[in-house]
């Protein structure tokens, strides 16, 4: 039998929305939509791409720490980003210096706005802990 592992940061907008930051079922973690927020789930860089995108980098780097897992398990992506032209040579070179040779598959959507008020980016992604880490 499959067992199931949630993670959570106890922030305020999940209960509000009623979901988790990630959810593991068998060896596939599925992960929430990362973005720039804090401890408090309060956003972080409003308006400043690279600044929200390493943060969200970091904020995935935590899930993938909670279920142990690393980068390179990380089997694809869906990237979610406001004025996705303007941001996209950010975005290139912030994957590749967040996955490095790693090449998960990756969707990016380019969207007039977020949840958050001066939110810019964010990011779902499917981790495999079965690969080797």
């Amino acid at each position: 039998m499959a067992t199931i592992d949630v993670f959570s940061y106890d922030v305020p907008a999940e209960s509000d929305f009623g979901y988790s930051q990630a959810i593991k079922s068998g060896e596939l973690v599925h992960v929430s939509g990362q973005l720039s927020f804090d401890a408090a789930g309060e956003i972080l860089h409003a308006g400043d791409f690279a600044a929200q995108l390493k943060q969200t980098h970091a904020n995935m780097d935590k899930v993938l720490e909670h279920y142990g897992a690393a980068r390179n398990q990380v089997v694809s992506q869906t990237l979610y980003m406001v004025n996705l032209r303007q941001n996209a040579a950010a975005t290139a070179e912030g994957n590749l210096g967040y996955f490095g040779d790693h090449r998960p598959a990756s969707t990016v959507v380019g969207i007039t706005e977020l949840t958050l008020p001066g939110q810019v980016i964010e990011i779902s992604f499917v981790i495999d802990t079965e690969l080797p880490a």
